[in-house]
């Protein structure tokens, strides 16, 4: 999620809805530098990292799963 959201408001209800689904999540500085991220020339406000079984990623996933845990401890 992008600190730089404006109105923040319409993201604020997202940490809850993780927390309460038991969902790592982080914020970033710049909806820009997450939508580069993403792989669009758009900013993004807010995105979400899904596994599909059987995925290359999968162990990339999980490590940065993992990272962001290590993060919110």
């Amino acid at each position: 999620m992008a600190t730089d959201t404006e109105p923040l408001e319409i993201i604020l209800h997202l940490p809850l809805l993780c927390e309460d689904k038991n969902v790592p999540y982080v914020f970033v500085r710049s909806k820009q530098a997450l939508g580069r991220a993403c792989g669009v020339s758009r900013p993004v406000i807010a995105t979400s990292v899904t596994i599909k079984e059987g995925s290359q990623l999968k162990p990339q996933i999980q490590s940065t799963q993992m990272a962001i845990e290590r993060l919110l401890v």
